[in-house]
């Protein structure tokens, strides 16, 4: 479990690919101050798990169902990414509840400064869309985000400053692909809403009764 509070900005040092699945190495230093062998780190959003590490670089798998849904597999070495451990029991929440199981990816529209902020309008596919709302929350390559703005398949966003300088969205423009992890409490509660009760059949009939002295 995350929060989407971006910790660093890592680089990735190399990528092995596959077949199919790719093997990321990147370069990072806050996030492996306190690092174990199997912890949970969210690359650019998308929960992965360390495999090895060093003083100043890991590790980690990415399946290819994940290189298939997500923006990963167009990193390439030199790529900056944002990273995050999982969140401790005793630490501030500052963000939201983020799983790291990213939804799918959404294309920048536009990108445009107003005042001290910039905005981002990004579209999105229409599964995806379903599930985002007004003031709601949204995560964006890992980053806890509010959203402010829905519009069919789109929706905006507003960066202040300190997220520009601190995460990747700030090097972003119009046309490159960011991960999208919807809001994990309104898609619950779509899934409640929405799901079909299977039908339970009842097995008392006519000759039930008949052979239990029911006439």
């Amino acid at each position: 479990m995350f929060t989407g509070i971006i910790e660093e900005i890592g680089t990735i040092k190399q990528i092995i690919r596959g077949d199919k699945a790719i093997v990321l190495d990147i370069t990072a230093k806050k996030v492996l101050e306190d690092v174990k062998l199997g912890d949970s780190f969210a690359v650019n959003g998308v929960c992965l798990t360390v495999t090895t590490f060093s003083v100043n670089r890991f590790t980690v798998d990415v399946m290819p169902e994940t290189v298939h849904a997500t923006s990963l597999s167009s990193l390439v070495a030199g790529s900056k990414v944002n990273l995050e451990r999982a969140m401790i029991a005793n630490g501030r929440f500052g963000g939201h509840f983020v799983s790291g199981h990213v939804d799918g990816t959404g294309t920048i529209q536009d990108k445009r400064s107003v005042s001290n902020a910039v905005y981002y309008t990004i579209s999105v596919d229409p599964y995806i869309a379903r599930f985002l709302m007004l003031k709601g929350s949204v995560t964006v390559d890992g980053t806890s985000l509010t959203i402010f703005g829905v519009a069919d398949n789109t929706f905006t966003i507003s960066l202040i400053p300190h997220t520009m300088k601190e995460t990747i969205l700030g090097e972003k423009g119009k046309g490159d692909m960011v991960n999208i992890e919807a809001d994990m409490l309104a898609k619950y509660m779509d899934h409640l809403l929405n799901r079909q009760e299977p039908k339970v059949g009842s097995s008392i009939s006519a000759s039930f009764l008949e052979e239990h002295g029911y006439k």
